[in-house]
């Protein structure tokens, strides 16, 4: 007869969810904890972690359309042409036609965007300041390096 008693789920750091995880969930873990801390940030600001990356992108280029920043944020079109509908039904982005393509959108903050994202930049940086403080000294470029690095890697391939 076997024993059907429940595994205890580990936390955080424990089992499979610590060092001896899978590099890949591990990252996922990290990125998922980022990501419920900025939306408890931005909460009451009635802004999303989406749309505080969006933001950000069109605020870092000027002018970039809804596939530019659907690149520059790893999202999919339609993912984007939702949050920059929100965005602009919520005054925070203008659209305007490229004077050297008729079909593509350029992208603006508006005046209470930039507020917005100012305040958002400030609430973030609180949790990019816990993450720095938690790097051992020293590692902070090794790890960024690795984390770009990764980003450019064909991971797919055998």
């Amino acid at each position: 007869m076997t024993d059907n008693a429940p595994v205890p789920i580990p936390e955080p750091g424990e089992g499979k969810r610590g060092e001896s995880g899978y590099l890949g969930y591990l990252l996922r873990q990290a990125s998922s904890a980022v990501r419920l801390a900025m939306e408890r940030v931005f909460e009451d600001l009635d802004v999303t972690t989406p749309q505080f990356l969006v933001m950000t992108m069109i605020n870092a280029y000027p002018g970039a359309s809804s596939a530019d920043v659907a690149r520059l944020a790893q999202l999919t079109p339609q993912t984007i042409s939702l949050i920059v509908s929100n965005l602009e039904k919520n005054g925070r982005v203008t659209r305007v036609v490229s004077p050297t393509h008729g079909r593509i959108q350029q992208m603006a903050l508006t005046e209470e965007g930039k507020t917005l994202l100012t305040e958002c930049r400030e609430r973030a940086s609180i949790i990019e300041n816990r993450l720095s403080d938690s790097i051992p000294p020293g590692l902070e470029p090794a790890i960024r390096r690795w984390l770009v690095e990764i980003s450019t890697l064909d991971l797919s391939r055998a």
